[in-house]
Order: structure tokens, then sequence, then C-alpha cells
């Protein structure tokens, strides 16, 4: 049973042999800027239609709930982050605080997240791309409109999703050239994303009436079924957008290649997810009560939909645009983080040890990067928003958990070690986000619950038949 829960010492998740080591590039703005574009994109662009046509204008309460719980997790995160700055993020933490088993279960669900979210941003750039496109062709005559079977994927009267595969593979282009080069051009997309929410607060708030919020809570607070077989309610809504908070532990991935990662990666946790709950709230606010949850609810674009229905054509179309130029910050700092992790059980042994070599020229994991732009690609060619977003969280659900998880047995095991960030009340906010973060697991679809148990039943095969055998630790 020991050789199960076989354990990393923190100093031994620091150290890396020549050629499978990252090299420390960025700083404390490189990382907020990560933290901001990765937690400011789908959620807010796409999935508050989501949310609201599950939870109603109760869907602040939603936004209120996963910001609290994903609050609670991220001073777990700038604690164990700063503590051990290497990549590998919640697998890393796990392989020193709870054993190579457990560790393999966290990275095997990280993966499922990060594919799923780059995926599932993929897919509502593409919403706004193809509505980009129409408007050009409604306004202009430009015949620039991309056939249905290419728009789409299958659940939609399409083929595939030829937008979103392209997207993919130009921001993995993108990082294969540096990780630096892409953190800047990042952080310059984020301030034009931010803009744009600021253009969307300012015109939506004056048009705010009341009415639009009642019913509050049209479809209860809990999670149930509606005659149409959809799950509704608040934690429903929570579940799902619950994908809309999370980014900032993309930037616990970036440990590794941080210049000064004892006092930025704290700054970046933290100072990202502070600024992006303001945002969130007031954004969200500004939709449901500038117009009734039912005409944005089913969107792909549902803030550019609530400008054009207000007549802001001007308003709408300067969201759209940038939409398309900003949401790929989305996709890079989760695209970064899907990689990182990849490379860090690559470099393990738990993965292929081929894959964790890094360019000498670049300083960048490029096979890893090529072969997760293939499997992500594949994925957003033909998936659902809703779909994949929820099973996304269910991955992150169980990241967060254990990162909770860590830090109370860290805390035990280790209170003597020297803690660049000490989380605050770590005996109150550790539970909140670990019963927090399993009250939403039960609240995703059980649909997702069910995939997500298949995925990790393969999971532990692949981890018996293969990596238990091949991991470095199993070797030393």
């Amino acid at each position: 049973m020991q050789s199960w829960l076989r354990r990393k010492s923190i100093d031994q998740v620091t150290v890396h042999e020549a050629g499978r080591r990252l090299v420390p590039t960025l700083s404390w703005p490189h990382l907020v800027a990560l933290g901001i574009g990765a937690i400011v994109g789908t959620g807010i662009y796409t999935l508050i239609g989501v949310g609201a046509d599950k939870a109603g204008p109760a869907v602040l309460l939603s936004f209120i709930i996963a910001g609290t719980i994903c609050a609670c997790a991220a001073l777990a995160y700038a604690e164990l982050s700063t503590m051990m700055p290497a990549a590998g993020s919640a697998y890393t933490y796990s392989y020193s605080a709870l054993g190579e088993t457990i560790a393999w279960i966290v990275g095997w669900s990280l993966i499922l997240e990060y594919s799923l979210v780059v995926s599932t941003v993929a897919v509502g750039w593409s919403g706004y791309f193809v509505g980009f496109l129409e408007w050009l062709h409604t306004s202009f005559g430009w015949n620039v409109m991309l056939p249905q079977a290419l728009a789409s994927g299958p659940h939609a009267d399409g083929v595939i999703n030829l937008p979103a595969i392209v997207i993919t593979f130009l921001v993995a282009g993108m990082l294969m050239v540096g990780t630096r080069e892409s953190a800047t051009l990042n952080a310059v997309l984020v301030v034009l994303k931010l803009i744009a929410l600021g253009i969307f607060v300012a015109v939506a708030l004056p048009a705010f009436d009341p009415a639009n919020l009642q019913p509050f809570m049209p479809y209860g607070f809990s999670k149930t079924m509606g005659p149409d077989g959809v799950e509704r309610g608040v934690m429903a809504a929570a579940a799902i957008i619950f994908f809309a908070f999370y980014g900032f532990d993309a930037i616990s991935t970036a440990a590794e290649e941080t210049k000064n990662p004892g006092r930025d990666l704290s700054i970046g946790i933290i100072g990202s997810m502070v600024g992006c709950t303001v945002i969130y709230l007031l954004v969200a606010l500004a939709a449901v009560g500038a117009m009734s949850f039912s005409v944005f609810g089913k969107s792909a674009e549902p803030l550019a939909l609530i400008m054009r229905e207000l007549g802001h054509g001007t308003a709408a179309l300067a969201i759209g645009i940038v939409a398309i130029i900003a949401l790929p910050t989305v996709l890079l700092a989760f695209f970064y983080g899907q990689s990182r992790i990849f490379f860090v059980m690559s470099r393990d042994g738990l993965l292929p040890r081929g894959l964790s070599k890094v360019n000498a020229k670049t300083g960048t994991p490029v096979a890893i990067t090529a072969f997760t732009a293939v499997l992500v690609a594949a994925l957003a060619g033909v998936a659902r928003l809703d779909e994949i977003a929820a099973l996304a969280n269910a991955g992150t659900l169980a990241a967060f958990t254990a990162v909770g998880l860590c830090l109370l047995v860290l805390r035990k095991r280790e209170p003597g070690r020297e803690r660049k960030f000490r989380a605050p009340l770590a005996w109150v906010i550790a539970p909140i986000a670990i019963l927090g973060c399993i009250y939403l697991f039960f609240s995703l679809p059980h649909r997702t619950q069910l995939w997500f148990l298949i995925w990790n039943v393969f999971g532990l095969l692949v981890y018996v038949l293969y990596s238990r055998r091949n991991a470095v630790l199993g070797k030393a």
C-alpha cells in the first residue's frame, strides 16, 4: 500500500534535470494578465447566457457562490505555489502531500479540465466569429459567410466547427514561439477585453429595469429537473458558471517559469481573482437588469445580443470584435496550463518521457504543445459548449478539492516550512473550498458525473498498466 502512496518531498519537486527544466521569464504583471486573461473570457462572454437559462436573474447568486468557493481555493493555491515553485499546479502539490496515486487522479482530472476548457473557449470564440461574419454579410453584403457544415458541430446541424479548430492551432503556434512573447501579447489583449466589458456595463446599466429581475429565482435554489428534462436552479447554474471563475490555477502552472515566485505568484493569483470577481458581478447585474434572461439565455453571444436588442449596434459590434480578438487570451492561458501539466507528468515518468523535452531555442515544450493542439482541436470541432463546460468543471472541482486537502495536510506535516505567502484562516477557507467543491460537483448534471467517473476509471487503468511502473520516483 505504501508504494501506491509514495510521495515526493517538497525539495524534490523543485529540482529538475537539464533539458527538462523550464526557463524563468515571467514577472507579476505577466501573471496577473495571464490570470485575468484566463478568468475573464468565455465564462462572462458566453456562459452568462447558459447560467441565466438555468437560474434566471438569480444567476447573480450563482456568481457569488461560485466566486466565494473559488476565492477560498485561490488562497490555498497562493500558499502552496509559493512553497513549491514548480510547474504542475494541483498535481505537483498532491504528489508531495497526498501521494502518487492521488496525484495521478488529480493530474488526470486536470488533463480533462484544461483540454475541455480550451475546447469550450474555442467553441465560444467560434460563436462570436460566425456572428461577426453574419454582421458583415448583412451590413455590407460581403460574401464571407461560412457554410453551416463548417460553422458548427453535429449538435447544431453542422459537420465540423472549423473556426474553433483554426484558433486552437493559432494559439498553439504562439506558445511554441516562446512563453514571454506569448504572455506579453496576452497582456495587451487583456486590456482590450476589459475595455469591451466596460463599454457593456456603461451602456447596459442605464437600461436597468427592476422588472427584469422578477421572478428572481424562477427555478429554485437547489438543482431540480424541469419538465423539459433540463436541470435548473441556482446551484445548477453555479456548477456550470464555476467555469467562469477558475483560471487562477493556470497561474500556478507558471511557477517554474516565474522570476520571483515567492512574491509574484501570490500577487498574480489573488490579484486576478479579486479583480475578476468585481468585473463579473458588474457585468452580470447589467445583463440581467437590462433585459429578460429569456431573451439572451440561449444565445452563443449574449452580451452582443443584449447590445443589439437595446439598439446599440455599434457597441454590439465593438463587443463582438473584441471578443474575437481577446477571447484567445483564455485559450492561451489554459492551453499553457494544459501543456505544463502534460509536461510535468511526462517528466515524472507517468506519461512518456519523450514528451517532456524542452526546445533549446525557445525554452518551451514544443512536442507536448503540438500533441495538446491536436487533442483539443479534435474535441472543439464537434463538441457542445454547455456539455464540455460541465465536464471541464468536474475535473476542476476534483483538483480544487485536492488543493484544499493539501493545504491542511502540509500545515500539519510541515508546520515549520517557510511560506512566502500564508493563507489566512486556513482551517476555515480550506474546508469551505473542499465542501463547496463537493457540493458543486453533485450539482452538476448526472450525465456529467457519470462521464467523469468513466474518465477516471480509464485513467486508473492507464496508471496501473503503464504509469506506476514507469514513474521516475518508483525507479529511484
